[in-house]
């Protein structure tokens, strides 16, 4: 079980991933479950779902089609507002990666 504050940056993580494939193909919760899972993120659906919903409500991702019940599988797309966002980020992860893992000089003069 993960802490609280563990969870919560896990949960950047986990947005940044979902974008990542939503901009190459549908997704649904139960692929996007087993896709995070085989990176070694294990999260429940009442993880999941509620975050897809904030994405939803952020205007990262719409869904596509229309479900016949509530229970059934609701597909989402990124939108380009997500694509925008992603974009940004792919430029941050890039830059966090370089200086925390590979530990290079930040360019802005800091370690």
């Amino acid at each position: 079980m993960l802490s609280a504050a563990d969870r919560e940056i896990r949960l950047g993580i986990w947005k940044l991933h979902i974008l990542h494939h939503a901009a190459a193909r549908e997704v649904w919760g139960t692929w996007l479950l087993e896709e995070l899972a085989e990176h070694g993120h294990t999260l429940s659906p009442g993880t999941l779902y509620p975050a897809l919903a904030r994405m939803e409500r952020n205007g990262w991702l719409r869904r596509t089609g229309s479900a016949p019940h509530a229970r059934a599988r609701q597909t989402f797309r990124i939108t380009p507002a997500g694509k925008r966002l992603l974009e940004e980020l792919r430029r941050e992860v890039t830059e966090l990666y370089e200086e925390v893992v590979l530990e290079r000089v930040s360019r802005k003069g800091g370690r």
